[in-house]
């Protein structure tokens, strides 16, 4: 498989160890998994849902945005909602948020190869 690459980035990706890595990015800590309107109508209508009923019951409104929820999985241990625990992946992979799609890429990561390396053992 194709190593990712970006210009602004000193690392690259393997996405083929995804795989092995069973889903760490979409785990771990409680946080936020942001997605946009767009983003929001593209799930909804991958799951056959209204864009209503989506946001009933998969949105969390924080301020001004709206994060995926969170199922606690341990203590201190949460996952994506549409993270599939017996698959070890994403079940809306095709429609998955930008969030999602741009990671290890992230600006937080971009002056810290050594927290993404923590983070995800598909760097190179």
């Amino acid at each position: 498989m194709e190593l990712l690459t970006d210009e602004n980035y000193n690392y690259k990706f393997n996405p083929a160890e995804c795989e092995a890595c069973g889903g760490h990015c979409c785990t771990g800590e409680s946080g936020y998994i942001w997605a946009k309107y767009a983003e929001i109508e593209k799930m909804a209508a991958y799951l056959e849902l209204s864009v209503e009923d989506f946001a009933t019951m998969y949105l969390k409104k924080v301020k001004h945005r709206y994060s995926l929820v969170e199922k606690q999985l341990a203590p201190d241990n949460f996952a994506c909602v549409f993270f599939d625990e017996s698959m070890k992946r994403c079940s809306i992979y095709p429609v998955r948020p930008l969030q999602c799609r741009t990671f290890p890429f992230w600006e937080q990561f971009k002056n810290d190869e050594e927290e993404v390396r923590k983070e995800c053992p598909g760097i190179v």
